[in-house]
């Protein structure tokens, strides 16, 4: 029987990918509930022992976002040719009056706090500024900060009459996922505490900044558990730690260095994801990624890009149905369809299996009067219909956040990897100066990337494009590498990928 997973209906997406990934919870929102995660447990980070369950009891900093996003007054009162006092008592006024009355209220201490009215209003601009996604129209208690050290990090939460309660829309669990990984990864222990070293400094000036802004820390009443994630090992989780541990070894600030690792943690979350559904239909094909380097020219990789897109798109699905249709292949339904009981015993089995059906159906099917066959089919259809409001769109969306795929010049979507990621993959792979040939295998080892006729060579045997196809999409990366000084060419036909960021530092 395996472990039940509580707050689903059935569990199928579930036992491939884990509790949960989630569309709508983007790579960068992944890492921060991740980070919220990995500051409850900095005495102990990314260390899972054995027999035990991991915990964290995350912060909800709710007066510092309130202060920052449920708050529009500030700047109407600081532009008012009135007295600081009075500036302070106009603002708390209308403040107060729109508080939620949740942990928002007590704003006594920001007097003592800054030096003038004025002072506070400029301290709410400049945190305000560094906001994930601050023109978007999700709900103030669901816009976070850059986080700047442990007093900048707080959970996504819902917030209404009946008081605050977590919310599971953009805090989804993947930041949970995130955190199990590692802590399964070879080094994750090493990872963890180079993580703490470099991310929760309590003194850096914008974390103390927002600590003064927040007053005393406010946390979740209890602790609670993590997702659940149902592989105890597997090859992404090491090549995610590696590429933390690369990006964290580079010369740069490490408020530089998240950008770098959140595209990493994107790009290795997506993998695992297509890796994982790749392996439960039994497919043993490394996954690939034809990518178009976009370029003036209209290029004969476009097509092929698009359809390796649609290709990858369609793994997921596929998984689900291999996953039911390989349970009715085994000795226990093969049992159960021979008992003297079969309807009451595919029940069973398909509840150890998937905690389906419900003992209790609200629904319009009588499952004590269906045969097996049947019902293992209502399982694939719900399962199917289910995955497809969310974990079916994880790939299109998670691809598209990081920079990988693209519609531009184009009517339909396909890889087309931006500078950005360019620039990530280059800081995570290359120590110092890499030869440009051994980059773009590497880049097909670590990530299933083709681009160049070396790595796409099956390709061009299978008759699916050309040599020179391939020849032109290699010269178009190499040369929108040297425009973002990452490749040197030193002749026509030796060039180097080189890391701006190569020396090792502690900043």
């Amino acid at each position: 029987m395996r472990e039940r997973i509580d707050g689903v209906d059935f569990a199928v997406d579930e036992h491939i990918w884990g509790h949960r990934l989630y569309d709508e919870q983007l790579p960068h929102l992944a890492v921060m509930e991740f980070l919220g995660v990995l500051a409850s447990n900095r005495e102990a980070p990314l260390v899972e022992r054995a027999g035990e369950k991991v915990r964290y009891r995350p912060q909800r900093q709710i007066r510092l976002r309130s202060l920052l996003f449920n708050n529009p007054y500030v700047q109407t009162v600081r532009d008012r040719p009135i007295s600081d006092s009075d500036k302070w008592n106009q603002w708390e006024a209308l403040f107060l009056a729109d508080a939620t009355g949740h942990g928002d209220k007590d704003i006594a201490y920001l007097r003592d706090t800054f030096l003038s009215f004025d002072d506070f209003a400029k301290a709410v601009e400049l945190l305000r500024s560094s906001a994930f996604e601050a023109r978007s129209n999700k709900r103030w208690s669901s816009k976070f900060i850059f986080p700047f050290g442990p007093d900048a990090l707080y959970e996504d939460l819902r917030v209404d009459a009946s008081g605050a309660s977590n919310d599971r829309r953009f805090f989804a669990r993947t930041g949970e996922i995130l955190y199990l990984m590692l802590c399964r990864a070879a080094n994750g222990p090493e990872l963890g505490e180079r993580l703490v070293e470099r991310l929760f400094v309590s003194s850096a000036p914008l974390n103390r900044l927002a600590r003064a802004m927040q007053g005393d820390a406010q946390s979740a009443q209890d602790p609670r558990d993590v997702g659940y994630l149902p592989r105890g090992s597997h090859p992404r989780f090491d090549r995610l730690c590696e590429d933390w541990l690369a990006i964290l070894s580079r010369d740069m600030p490490v408020y530089d260095a998240l950008e770098h690792l959140i595209a990493s943690a994107g790009i290795n979350l997506l993998l695992y994801f297509l890796e994982s559904a790749k392996s439960e239909s039994g497919d043993t094909e490394p996954v690939e990624m034809v990518c178009e380097i976009v370029s003036r020219e209209r290029s004969k990789v476009r097509a092929l890009s698009g359809d390796s897109y649609q290709a990858n798109q369609a793994l997921s699905s596929r998984a689900v149905r291999a996953s039911v249709d390989k349970f009715l292949l085994t000795p226990e339904w093969e049992a159960a369809l021979n008992s003297s009981d079969p309807s009451g015993q595919c029940m069973a089995a398909l509840r150890d299996q998937f905690q389906w059906p419900p003992s209790e159906s609200d629904d319009e099917h009588d499952y004590s009067q269906m045969i097996g066959a049947d019902m293992a089919a209502l399982l694939a259809e719900k399962a199917l219909s289910r995955h497809e409001q969310h974990f079916g769109k994880i790939h299109a969306a998670w691809s598209r956040s990081i920079g990988l795929s693209s519609r531009r010049l184009a009517r339909r979507t396909r890889y087309a990897p931006n500078d950005r990621l360019l620039k990530s993959l280059v800081i995570a792979m290359v120590d110092e100066r890499m030869q440009f040939d051994d980059f773009l295998h590497e880049a097909k080892r670590r990530y299933g990337l083709v681009i160049g006729d070396a790595e796409g060579s099956h390709l061009i045997r299978d008759g699916k494009i050309d040599q020179e196809a391939l020849s032109d999409n290699r010269d178009n990366l190499e040369s929108r590498l040297m425009s973002l000084g990452l490749v040197r060419r030193l002749s026509d036909s030796c060039s180097f990928v080189e890391n701006p960021f190569a020396s090792r530092g502690e900043s």
